[in-house]
């Protein structure tokens, strides 16, 4: 396999945009990653396209990738659509990987891009609720699906679990939240950008508890994009290409009891590949969709022992400035999480942090970072998982 390169990222900023399309939207974020790259869209040989739920919310099926790349000049190569829930476009990027790294082409995209956001909320809810086995699973509690995502009773339930084996308390969930908004608030390409306090967090209005509202992520639209190329042409158009250690990608199966979690299978997966350990990571995005999943998920890919989440955010550990910084971009919470554009939001983010672009969220000196992108929920794990390991 090739060494593979980013030597373009760009996205628009997340938010509610009902005046823009899948189109709009999607071409923005190219045209930002191929002006970050200095290409041109002939220089693209193949395009693989992330999105979730183009079909429920906007009723493009089947080829959403063709629809919004094909009007624009892109023509004559593979467009792939890749849908696969929340992972939707790091599953692109992983495919995009590899194109490069089995020397199939030299320069490929992936483009994540969604329209989640309606002024019927319950469409939006409905519709990210149906990353599930629809045939097994029934709604969760009164209101799921309604007033908020079916997820949130899960994060909610997965919450409350953790708190009773190891302890976690709310304030430790909070803690997280409050450090992802002020990170958002600090980030021009973040939906929400207001900070919140520990206290303001634990007031808000309860969603599913014991999670606020500030303690989940919100409904939103966006589009971000990666160009990859071999190590020979990456190295004649930049001098500060991100290499893409590995790239590594996992579906849930039925677990034994002792089992680890699809997340921690997954990073091992990762962590081997790039010849690394949890130790060596500078910064870390990783899928946030309710707080309490970052506590469980700092466990699960090894940055903490497990049960040591909660402390683990309460010591600073995660801030920006701290050991192992998580989400200094605000993560799904504070970023936003239009779920087919979230995992290229991440690789985005953790490029630009790489080559010291970040502004006042940046990492100081860092040379190594992981992204972890989660996407839906069957019989009590994880649908698909990615992790991938970026280094300057």
């Amino acid at each position: 396999m090739r060494d593979v390169a980013i030597v373009g990222a760009g996205m628009t900023r997340f938010g509610k945009f009902l005046e823009k399309s899948s189109k709009s939207l999607g071409q923005e974020a190219v045209q930002n990653a191929l002006d970050d790259a200095g290409l041109q869209k002939s220089d693209i040989e193949a395009a693989i396209v992330g999105n979730a739920v183009g079909g429920l919310m906007t009723g493009q099926e089947m080829v959403r990738g063709q629809a919004i790349l094909r009007p624009w000049g892109f023509g004559d190569i593979p467009i792939i659509n890749t849908e696969n829930a929340c992972a939707s476009s790091s599953t692109a990027f992983h495919l995009a990987w590899l194109y490069v790294a089995s020397g199939m082409h030299d320069c490929v995209l992936a483009l994540g891009v969604e329209k989640l956001y309606d002024e019927d909320k319950a469409k939006s809810f409905q519709a990210i609720g149906t990353a599930v086995d629809m045939e097994l699973d029934a709604e969760a509690e009164a209101g799921a699906g309604e007033t908020r995502t079916r997820f949130m009773d899960l994060y909610a339930d997965a919450a409350k679990a953790h708190m009773e084996k190891y302890g976690t308390t709310v304030q430790q969930i909070a803690k997280v939240a409050s450090k992802n908004h002020t990170n958002g608030s600090l980030n021009p390409y973040a939906q929400f950008r207001k900070p919140f306090s520990v206290e303001d967090v634990l007031q808000a209005r309860m969603v599913a508890d014991p999670l606020t509202l500030y303690m989940c992520s919100g409904i939103g639209d966006g589009g971000a994009a990666t160009i990859l190329c071999s190590a020979e042409k990456a190295k004649q158009l930049r001098t500060d290409p991100i290499w893409v250690r590995a790239s590594a990608i996992s579906s849930g199966h039925d677990r034994d009891g002792g089992e680890a979690a699809v997340a921690d299978r997954t990073s091992k997966r990762a962590y081997e590949a790039a010849g690394i350990g949890p130790s060596d990571v500078d910064v870390v995005e990783l899928h946030d969709a309710a707080a309490p999943a970052e506590i469980s998920l700092v466990e699960e890919l090894g940055f903490c022992a497990y049960g040591e989440g909660g402390p683990f955010a309460e010591s600073g550990a995660s801030q920006i400035d701290g050991d192992t910084p998580v989400n200094p971009s605000g993560g799904l919470m504070a970023r936003g999480h239009p779920i087919g554009a979230t995992g290229l939001g991440q690789l985005v983010e953790i490029t630009w942090q790489l080559r010291g672009q970040a502004g006042d969220r940046q990492v100081k000196d860092a040379k190594v970072g992981l992204t972890h992108n989660a996407g839906g929920e069957i019989r009590g794990e994880a649908a698909v998982n990615t992790v991938h390991v970026l280094t300057r």
